[in-house]
């Protein structure tokens, strides 16, 4: 095994670029996931000033994710073989101009479509930033510290998004929180025109523009139907479009298997590093982001908390998984094997949240909350790792487009579940420890499979 030379025999340009790449990556990540997450305490004001109903109040929180699922793998790939640097650029820039029509926009619709631009161009600056990172510092220590100080930025910005959002909401309105983003995005790209290198493929690929297609349609159609099913699971256009999801996806699947220069190389799938990459990434959505999600309108409606209250109780989860994922950065457990201690702290969480909607206790949820905060920081510098060491080299965009995929669709699938199962329970409270129980459950099963393709392959 080559070893990397140690950080002070580097010249000085190669640490220049190393520095500059990781924090324009992590403040890039930090910024979309505080965009993201910023709806979440200021609905009511953003709904009343621009006349959206109860529909168009979930499409605003939503919005979002539509674009982040629907063009993340896209992204990635166009990354690695269009340049990752450019992509990043048009993605930041783009970010910039959807953030402005956000906060001037006049009504639920205009927003709504730029909050969609916001989640694609959110997808191209994940993807390519965490592909610079992997394509800037050589595999090893260098490359697991990197890419879990990038990981911890999932969290800070969860942390950092709501809160922020309320404080500027109070100084002025809501749409000044767009305002500032769409500012920050603006000096980003400027940041990342002056200090980043371009890279790419050594083996650029022609665009699959069948498989982008397809893909792209199947997940719009997904997502569009787990948004619109909250309010009725049975209607004809929800049920529509979860077939024509399961069509496209199915044609996504026979034109990757067919195509000489597929935009998902199936193959990958047969490797256990790649399948726990996807596959915990699932997870993570499914029984954290989707129920701790949901958690904090819970605790709205049941214990009147205040919106900057329900922040502050996501943000003991999000603040301790970004301390966790920069810690984890320095542990040297195998990639699989720390992304299975994660899922199963992350399950004990889950289970010391039974009670919370019906009996509060601040002590004993930040207990729980605390310990999904470390299992998630230990999931998310693992899987970042992972996205970028089970693909062949060269292609570190594509593998964090995917994994931040299952991320996403796990999240809104999770969203939907938790919202579908307290809603059917005989009691809010009956349907919370219903879905925290199913959160549990589903996290350590993740965590018994992650450890089970760690058993069938040397290292981790």
């Amino acid at each position: 095994m080559t070893l990397s030379p140690p950080r002070a025999a580097l010249p000085p340009a190669d640490q220049a670029h190393r520095s500059a790449t990781l924090l324009v990556g992590c403040a890039a990540t930090l910024l979309v996931l505080m965009n993201y997450s910023a709806p979440a305490t200021t609905l009511p004001q953003t709904a009343a000033g621009l006349g959206a109903g109860p529909t168009g109040q979930v499409w605003i929180l939503n919005g979002i994710a539509l674009g982040l699922a629907a063009t993340l793998l896209t992204a990635g790939t166009l990354a690695d073989d269009h340049g990752r640097k450019r992509v990043f650029l048009i993605g930041s820039a783009a970010l910039a101009a959807a953030s402005v029509v956000c906060a001037a926009a006049g009504g639920t619709l205009v927003f709504v479509l730029a909050r969609i631009v916001q989640g694609g161009a959110s997808a191209a600056m994940l993807s390519a930033s965490l592909g610079m990172i992997a394509h800037a510092f050589p595999p090893g220590a260098p490359r697991v510290r990197a890419t879990a100080a990038w990981g911890a930025m999932i969290g800070a910005g969860l942390t950092a998004g709501p809160p922020l959002s309320a404080v500027l909401a109070q100084w002025g309105s809501w749409r000044l929180v767009y305002w500032v983003l769409g500012g920050v995005a603006a000096l980003l790209t400027l940041a990342g025109v002056l200090r980043l290198r371009e890279s790419r493929a050594e083996t650029p690929r022609r665009m699959d523009v069948p498989g982008v297609l397809a893909l792209g349609l199947g997940l719009t159609a997904l997502l569009t139907a787990l948004t619109q099913g909250r309010a009725g699971w049975a209607s004809v256009s929800v049920v529509a479009l979860f077939a024509a999801a399961a069509v496209l996806l199915a044609a996504f699947v026979a034109i990757e298997a067919r195509s000489r220069a597929p935009m998902l190389d199936l193959s990958l799938f047969r490797r256990p590093p790649f399948l726990a990459s996807i596959g915990g990434a699932l997870v993570t959505g499914l029984a954290v982001i989707g129920p701790l999600t949901y958690l904090a309108t819970i605790v709205q409606v049941a214990h009147g908390f205040a919106p900057l209250e329900a922040a502050g109780m996501t943000a003991i989860w999000t603040s301790v998984s970004a301390v966790s994922s920069i810690v984890a950065g320095r542990t040297r457990l195998p990639g699989r094997a720390q992304l299975a201690a994660g899922l199963a702290v992350g399950a004990a969480g889950d289970l010391g949240l039974l009670g919370t909607a019906s009996h509060w206790s601040w002590g004993r949820a930040s207990a729980a909350l605390v310990l999904i905060g470390i299992g998630s920081g230990l999931a998310n510098a693992a899987l970042a790792r992972l996205s970028v060491e089970s693909v062949p080299a060269g292609r570190a965009a594509m593998g964090s487009g995917a994994n931040n995929t299952a991320r996403y669709i796990g999240g809104s699938v999770g969203v939907a579940v938790a919202a579908a199962v307290v809603g059917a329970a005989r009691t809010a409270a009956a349907g919370t420890d219903v879905m925290f129980v199913a959160a549990a459950v589903v996290a350590a099963l993740g965590a018994v499979l992650a450890l089970a393709l760690r058993d069938r392959t040397a290292g981790g």
